[in-house]
């Protein structure tokens, strides 16, 4: 088949011309990242009109479900309060970013279906749109984690930035991770539930609930494989005055770069397509 039919049939202009494109949707939707971030405060708004207190309805759930799995199952553990509620406290707002983001990120592109066959916007610009609202919801729950760590005195001793350079890493590699389940729930209406079973059973699995050093050390290796220990270890540990374990950075590092990799050439090659998978 020579170039010129294949273009016919296709669409396709070779995969130097596809990464080109994606490359310039990627580059136009930071450009006008303030049109993400004006559909992310549409979301959070249009959730919670005509409510009183808005987003901070789940703030305060989850403050009851704190104090409550902080003192219970402190005392399970054996646990001093004042050591593990922190623990609790960091590990269910920042785990619950992550699991939401990845969770609503199925939704993505099936949410703005409209928008996509009716606009020529860059399709970044719903990712961002993902992540910006779940950074939103996460400034409500972060209140939640000064106070205790007030509370436990351990605001003193925090290492900050620290804690700031591992919350980078998440928000960039739990990014390319709500992209590409956006892609494949794009093509694909069974991911999600698969999704949500994931993150039910990284829930478990990872120590957002419990002490990380009691898992006994030939179970040791639950964590180490386990990449949503490292996401939260690298912004939890700083903040409750522990020192991050020096290979979840070379994890996370690892992850973002070939992450976005396979991601962005994912998205490369099916740029294209996706509107009329929806």
């Amino acid at each position: 088949m020579d170039t010129a039919t294949h273009m016919l049939r296709t669409g396709r202009r070779g995969t130097l011309f596809e990464a080109q494109m994606a490359l310039r949707d990627l580059r136009t939707s930071v450009e006008r990242i303030d049109l993400a971030r004006s559909l992310a405060w549409h979301d959070v708004v249009s959730r919670y009109r005509g409510s009183i207190l808005g987003p901070l309805w789940i703030t305060l759930s989850m403050g009851l479900m704190i104090l409550g799995i902080g003192v219970l199952w402190g005392g399970l553990f054996r646990v001093p309060v004042h050591e593990f509620v922190p623990l609790v406290a960091v590990g269910i707002v920042f785990f619950g970013f992550v699991t939401t983001t990845i969770n609503e990120g199925c939704d993505t592109f099936v949410q703005a279906a409209g928008m996509l066959s009716q606009t020529a916007l860059p399709m970044f610009t719903f990712v961002w749109r993902t992540v910006l609202r779940n950074l939103i919801n996460l400034g409500h729950h972060v209140v939640i984690v000064g106070a205790v760590l007030v509370w436990a005195g351990l605001w003193a001793g925090a290492n900050y930035p620290a804690a700031a350079l591992g919350f980078i890493f998440l928000v960039i590699n739990v990014a390319w991770i709500s992209m590409l389940v956006a892609i494949i729930s794009a093509r694909f209406r069974d991911i999600p539930q698969a999704v949500a079973s994931v993150t039910q059973a990284a829930a478990i699995m990872t120590p957002v609930y419990w002490p990380p050093d009691r898992i006994p050390e030939k179970y040791r290796w639950i964590l180490d494989f386990n990449p949503f220990y490292h996401l939260l270890q690298a912004v939890r540990a700083p903040l409750i005055g522990k020192a991050v374990e020096p290979h979840s950075y070379l994890v996370l590092a690892l992850m973002a770069l070939i992450g976005w990799g396979l991601v962005f050439s994912l998205f490369a090659n099916t740029r294209r397509r996706i509107v009329h998978y929806l």
